[in-house]
């Protein structure tokens, strides 16, 4: 049974939010400058910007893997910018989130990777022994060999991780996420370092894990397309700022100058697919 946080409530109208959040490392490097942003359940939201632009900060601080210098971020009604301890883990494991890097533990199977994503309801599991799969209930390894299925590769389940392709891995690493039963997914650059038919793949994936299991999605693209084709929203970082944030169908080459600074055309438009 899911752990509950000390939320409000009434339905929030919006599932997570950013009321001008702002980031500065010790060193100086103003990250993020005064970032508003809203979403709601129905929402797939895909952010662009330029290396730099601070997208992948913007996504760590809404989980608090990066704490916000100034700013809040509005989980389910409540400000979370200052939780600790229980409840800031609560947060992670209701907030998903996966990496260009995958994270996943090479040396465990497929189906043990998964599991782990379903520690949040078995805290007294440890977290990397040699073979954690006998350790958890037969109702979380039918979870496990589902969310397997979600992503396509439910035949990998014994493989080692570090057997896979990227593209293979990175569904692993949704189908992990999906096992903590999040109410946000969020992706920094999950597709950067695949070839372009994984991309696709984890693209479809994510578009259907959002329409099927009603899951609002938050990714950092470089894929100019890739945001066209699977975006309802489209937001525009540069230099740690909000450029632009508008329905998908509204977003032009005019638009994207904002977020680059040069105009691109749609003959131009494979030089950001697979930057």
């Amino acid at each position: 049974m899911r752990e509950i946080l000390d939320l409000e409530p009434t339905r929030p109208r919006h599932i997570l939010k950013t009321n001008a959040l702002n980031k500065v490392y010790p060193n100086g490097t103003v990250a993020l400058q005064g970032i508003s942003v809203s979403m709601r359940k129905d929402d797939f939201v895909v952010i662009i910007g330029s290396s730099g632009a601070g997208k992948s900060t913007f996504l760590r601080c809404l989980n608090l893997l990066i704490r916000p210098t100034a700013g809040s971020v509005i989980f389910m009604g409540s400000d979370i910018s200052e939780i600790s301890g229980r409840k800031l883990n609560e947060v992670r494991n209701r907030i998903g989130i996966i990496f260009q890097q995958f994270h996943l533990v090479r040396r465990l199977s497929v189906l043990e990777n998964v599991l782990v994503g379903r520690l949040r309801f078995n805290t007294s599991v440890c977290r990397f022994p040699l073979s954690i799969i006998r350790l958890f209930s037969k109702e979380d390894k039918e979870i496990a060999f589902q969310c397997l299925k979600s992503v396509g590769i439910e035949e990998l389940a014994f493989q080692r991780a570090d057997t896979l392709s990227g593209g293979q891995q990175q569904r692993v690493a949704i189908a992990r996420v999906l096992a903590q039963e999040p109410d946000v997914f969020l992706a920094d650059e999950p597709i950067a370092s695949l070839d372009p038919k994984s991309a696709e793949i984890v693209m479809e994936i994510l578009r259907k894990i959002h329409e099927t299991r009603k899951i609002p999605v938050l990714i950092n693209l470089h894929h100019i397309e890739f945001a066209k084709q699977y975006g309802k929203r489209v937001i525009g970082m540069k230099d740690g700022r909000l450029v632009f944030d508008v329905p998908t169908s509204d977003l032009t080459n005019e638009i994207i100058e904002m977020t680059y600074g040069e105009t691109i055309m749609e003959e131009k438009a494979d030089r950001y697919a697979f930057a």
